[in-house]
């Protein structure tokens, strides 16, 4: 073992989990590179794609510290939904970083993929880019693309690799449909995929053929079981309705149901974490969830009226969610049983045919209008998801 590697070894040991004083040590891809003296990139002419959770353990962003790197030359930026620093929902204008008078190519805006002319003179691409986990949170896509984009233009693509901040085990169905690809929906995923980005992108590079060149930066120390708040990571807000560790735990659950009638709590200090309407009677609709005893979540009536996105201005009646153990909680069946229970209580309201949006499988959404249990449509799929974790055990590096 050469002597770097065996520092980090030291570095990443897992200290003691049970002590909530103490946390596991873990160097992400970008910590990787640093302490390697960024040699992977020496000569390089490099095109990032990055916001504002691409940063080292001490807060630097990527951008510096590639800016700064020996060796390294940093021709462009390229930034995802939400913008270069994370705080914009809407699409995104391209524009020049005053500070560094670098361009910041937007692949939310004009255009999703960076094009040939952006590509020209850059000798690779490197992702560094948060993930939470959910088969539609789209920088998973923006990723896809930029790797397709990458290889027919004959240039590298490096990820700097992060951990999965709800824990690399957990994998729940159903899978996405063959016909419903799209920027929420990069490929044949389960809603959860327990995948690290820098492992997807090797299953995407492989199962989609793309022929990319590409290299994972591994992070170091991090075990398939951790949650973030088990690392010794500070939390970086992914988007700006992900605000802390719970909501991105729910976001499989109640990001469900955002393509429906129901507000989820956007325009709230509680995105995710709720979700109601109008019509909905609060306490009704508690004891209808509390009754289906879903493991690991407290359920509370609650009443919300969001400043900004659907139902802006209204009062909303409905509930109000607490993980109170994360390992029995079963994120998408609880989501579907959340929507099973307003479609039983609400058939004329509630506007479940757009469920399929997220779910990304007609058959599940018809078999819950049909009014099959959540046990018997997941029972289903079973097949499918099995099928997917022999592909995706190809590609996990990590314990």
């Amino acid at each position: 073992m050469s002597s770097f590697r065996m520092a980090l070894a030291v570095l990443a040991l897992s200290v003691n989990l049970h002590s909530s004083s103490q946390a596991t040590k873990v160097l992400t891809g970008t910590d990787v590179l640093e302490a390697e003296g960024f040699s992977r990139l020496n000569g390089l002419q490099i095109g990032l794609i990055t916001n504002h959770t691409g940063r080292n353990r001490a807060g630097t962003s990527t951008l510096e510290l590639l800016r700064n790197a020996p060796g390294v030359r940093l021709g462009c930026v390229f930034s995802p939904e939400h913008g270069l620093f994370g705080d914009v929902d809407r699409k995104v204008a391209s524009f020049v970083d005053p500070k560094t008078g670098l361009m910041v190519y937007s692949l939310y805006g004009e255009t999703r993929r960076p094009t040939a002319e952006m590509l020209a003179g850059l000798d690779a691409l490197v992702f560094d880019i948060q993930d939470i986990g959910a088969r539609f949170y789209t920088y998973i896509s923006t990723m896809g693309y930029a790797m397709e984009e990458a290889a027919k233009s004959g240039i590298r693509f490096i990820v700097l690799d992060r951990p999965n901040p709800v824990n690399g085990v957990h994998v729940e169905g159903p899978i996405l449909e063959p016909h419903r690809l799209s920027f929420t929906g990069y490929f044949h995923l389960p809603v959860r995929h327990g995948m690290t980005v820098g492992e997807l992108a090797l299953l995407f590079n492989e199962e989609n053929r793309i022929g990319v060149k590409l290299e994972v930066v591994k992070v170091e120390g991090w075990r398939r079981c951790l949650w973030l708040d088990e690392m010794d990571l500070p939390w970086v807000n992914p988007s700006p309705n992900i605000r802390n560790l719970h909501q991105a735990t729910l976001y499989t659950a109640v990001g469900l149901l955002e393509a429906t009638n129901l507000s989820v709590g956007r325009g709230t200090d509680t995105p995710f974490e709720v979700f109601g309407a109008p019509w909905i009677d609060a306490r009704r609709l508690a004891k209808a969830l509390q009754r289906r005893k879903l493991a690991g979540l407290k359920i509370i009536p609650t009443h919300f009226t969001p400043t900004a996105d659907r139902y802006e201005g209204k009062p909303c009646h409905g509930v109000r969610f607490e993980v109170t153990d994360r390992e029995r909680f079963r994120s998408v069946a609880a989501g579907l049983e959340m929507a099973r229970a307003v479609q039983c209580l609400y058939p004329r309201r509630f506007q479940i045919e757009k469920l399929v949006n997220m779910v990304g499988s007609e058959a599940v959404v018809q078999a819950i209008r049909n009014g099959h249990s959540v046990a018997r449509v997941l029972e289903a799929g079973q097949e499918d998801l099995k099928r997917f974790l022999e592909v995706r055990e190809k590609y996990l590096l990590y314990p």
